[in-house]
């Protein structure tokens, strides 16, 4: 051990010192937010398949069902979205005091504190369901429940904090909202400017210490209308009240924005979506030492606070809305390319639109599958921060996929805004969820990988924890032990990536007694390949794969589609394994694969290191990345789900809102014209076998019956109603009137020209 040590272990701890940069503080408390879960498996290159197979599906109580089914279904009922977004540019009071009564901000909190102490299921299936309903309402269920002041004190709040706010924020005398971002610092915490200077002041006419703060923060979602505020600021004590140093770091305090000092007066528009959101400034706000949330304790912790909060927080809000879009876009895209016609047939005939529509199927199955999966995992105690930026992107990837090719499929039915148009608000409010909660951009290229090769490695940040010790023999030792370990796994993980490689993965394992098999295989091939790929980029590159961002964003899209890839067969067999479904999980398996090859093909391409290139595709790829393109037959087949009435459809599509309780809805319109064109097909296969297009003609020639020319009828109208769209009077529109610039009337000014 001591030769070891001495002559192989120090040498490469002192290199290993040497390339491996710092960790910032923010870094460091990023990392060290959440739990491992189910990322930790995929770094093995050999999960426990079996383990996510067997692992109890999100399931709603009685209480949480008849809550989805009652009160969350009533407040569809209630939102004209058309009026929210182009006349209120607001939930209309009414919509306000029904989510305070129902306590719709309260979901969270415990029965306790007078909330409705649902799980994390039930969370994302109200978001799910009101999101597909209308945007603006769904970020205002949603934030409430996720990360802001409720979620931070249930997790860090004093008793007295949680007696005092939750019952108030539970029933909805508190509208909270959480103040973070600022002009200087978005994902960069470390560069934030908000300060809280540690001094006497005067509080309810006493001179205590305190904090006062200066602050000025955007971008602050409820902010507007909020009536208390979580807020991030850099705490310093430069006369050392405390005791503690001068610097003492992010910290987070509770702070009514009735406050002297805070001005809340302003609104931003996120692109005409019109929840409430805006800045928050605060000039010489002063504060008792006691509104910090968790007390003085928890002086410079909250970046830990906002990390371990957004580790759950992420993979339930935006992937919940992202399920409820691509739900909405297989539901209304399939029906409206049975109901709309070129050509004398539904355009869902083209291959053209076959295409889109099968990606919208295949990407709604599996958004959902990993949200119900990423949940569940929720509800068992899990913080799994680096599956919820896998989610958060991920989520938001393929809704902003599905909403682009929904509208391809509506052509200008998306286009022309009005009260008939459901895809437009969707539109606008993809680029919201892709920025919000973390860009995607770099969430992709340096969080995924970079948080997850640090974090659940099964040895990385053992030996990251030990190059950084300030005690050079105990760093010495614990590298050693984790290095050699690593080392062992390297290759133990090499052998395992060659077996699956060379033999096309069928000596890959698969879990007991379960469907798809050779899918499973695929996985642990892939995911022997990843880590030993993971590995070896970690070993050539070392700390400047931080600055290789497109490397770690590839190596991050291999890890991701593992995850979401193994979340749509686990939904596969709890759901039963429906022969019906076999077609889309064909199609998503394939297309997933085809992602992770090309991300595979990324990497070994620009890996500085060319001799590990080669190593990975001699061992895991000897034929080449495989790729497979779907068969065209696949296709058509799985669009075919979409266009059809069946408890196929109805699965990938349960629980979004379809109009139902208003007296006229566009989506209401969509389905009963969808449900006349499935009753009619037989009447117009009977006219077009008589070569007759006009009904009329074809009852009076007996081909079609007086109730076949009825229900035609009734097909016509309502197709009619569909396809419509919205038109306005001018004035209504346009500041002018239809006079040109000289304010002559604009039919006398042609006709004047053309005499």
């Amino acid at each position: 051990m001591g030769f070891r040590i001495n002559k192989l272990t120090k040498p490469i701890f002192r290199w290993a010192k040497g390339v491996m940069p710092p960790i910032s503080e923010t870094e460091r408390e990023a990392i060290g937010a959440g739990t491992v879960w189910f990322d930790g498996e995929l770094f093995t290159g050999n999960p426990d398949w079996q383990s996510l197979v067997d692992m109890a599906p999100a399931r709603l109580t009685p209480e949480e069902q008849a809550f989805l089914d009652g009160p969350t279904a009533e407040l569809c009922g209630m939102i004209d979205d058309w009026k929210i977004v182009h006349e209120d540019h607001d939930l209309p009071p009414q919509v306000w005091e029904f989510m305070r009564t129902n306590k719709f901000f309260g979901m969270i909190i415990p029965k306790e504190y007078g909330g409705l102490g649902f799980s994390n299921t039930a969370h994302s299936e109200v978001v799910r369901k009101v999101s597909s309903c209308s945007v603006t309402a769904g970020v205002t269920v949603m934030v409430p429940n996720s990360l802001g002041p409720g979620e931070l004190m249930l997790h860090f709040g004093t008793k007295e904090q949680c007696d005092y706010w939750l019952p108030r924020l539970a029933d909805g005398r508190e509208i909270p909202c959480f103040g973070l971002t600022s002009p200087d610092a978005g994902s960069d915490a470390a560069a934030m400017q908000d300060t809280g200077i540690v001094e006497y002041g005067q509080h309810e006419g006493k001179e205590v210490l305190g904090i006062r703060l200066n602050f000025e923060k955007r971008y602050i979602t409820l902010g507007p209308v909020a009536t208390v505020m979580g807020l991030a600021f850099k705490m310093r004590d430069p006369e050392n009240h405390l005791g503690k140093g001068t610097d003492l770091g992010i910290t987070v305090a509770l702070l009514p924005t009735s406050h002297p000092g805070v001005d809340q007066g302003e609104r931003h528009i996120p692109l005409f979506t019109y929840f409430q959101n805006g800045p928050l400034i605060g000039r010489d706000v002063f504060i008792p030492m006691d509104w910090i949330l968790g007390g003085p304790e928890q002086i410079g912790k909250g970046w830990t606070m906002l990390m371990t909060a957004l580790a759950a927080g992420r993979g339930i809000s935006l992937p919940s809305q992202s399920a409820a879009s691509a739900a909405v876009c297989a539901r209304t895209a399939g029906a409206y390319a049975r109901v709309r016609t070129q050509f004398n047939v539904p355009i869902g005939m083209f291959e053209g639109i076959q295409g889109p529509l099968a990606e919208i199927a295949a990407h709604s199955y599996q958004i959902d599958a990993a949200r119900r999966l990423t949940v569940a995992a929720l509800d068992e105690g899990h913080k799994p921060s680096v599956i919820s930026a896998i989610m958060k992107a991920h989520a938001t990837y393929r809704m902003r996929e599905c909403i682009e090719r929904s509208m391809d499929i509506h052509a200008g039915k998306a286009i022309i805004d009005g009260p008939k148009n459901y895809m437009a608000a969707q539109y606008r409010a993809v680029p919201v969820g892709i920025t919000v909660e973390g860009a995607n951009i770099l969430t992709r290229s340096l969080m995924i990988f970079g948080q997850g090769a640090i974090r659940a490695h099964p040895f990385m940040l053992k030996e990251m924890t030990a190059l950084s010790d300030t005690d050079q023999e105990r760093g010495l030792k614990n590298f050693d032990d984790a290095f050699w370990s690593h080392v062992g796994h390297a290759v133990k993980n090499s052998f395992r990536a060659f077996a699956r490689g060379w033999t096309g993965g069928l000596a890959a394992p698969a879990p007991k007694k379960v469907a798809l098999t050779s899918h499973w295989r695929q996985l642990s091939r892939f995911s022997s390949a990843f880590a030993l790929l993971a590995d070896l980029s970690l070993a050539t590159l070392g700390g400047s794969l931080k600055r290789r961002e497109m490397i770690s964003a590839r190596l991050g899209d291999i890890l991701a589609e593992l995850y979401l890839l193994a979340a749509a067969l686990k939904r596969f067999e709890t759901e039963g394994r429906p022969e019906a479904d076999k077609p889309i999980v064909e199609l998503v398996m394939q297309n997933g694969i085809n992602r992770m090859a090309l991300a595979f093909d990324g990497v070994l391409d620009n890996l500085p290191a060319r001799w590990a290139a080669s190593l990975v595709r001699f061992l895991a790829f000897p034929l080449g990345v495989p790729y497979q393109q779907p068969a065209d037959d696949l296709v058509r087949e799985v669009a075919e789900v979409l266009m059809r009435p069946s408890s196929q459809r109805d699965r990938l599509t349960a629980d979004i809102y379809l109009g139902e309780r208003h007296d006229a809805h566009p989506v209401q319109d969509l389905e009963r014209a969808f449900e006349l064109a499935i009753e009619v097909e037989p009447i117009e296969k009977k006219m077009r076998e008589a070569k007759i297009r006009d009904p009329k003609k074809a009852l009076d020639q007996g081909v079609i019956s007086e109730t076949d020319h009825k229900r035609l009828t009734d097909y016509f109208a309502a197709k009619r109603k569909v396809v419509e769209v919205d038109s306005f009077p001018i004035s209504e529109v346009s500041r002018f009137d239809a006079n040109d610039a000289r304010g002559r009337d604009i039919h006398t000014t042609q006709r004047e020209a053309a005499e």
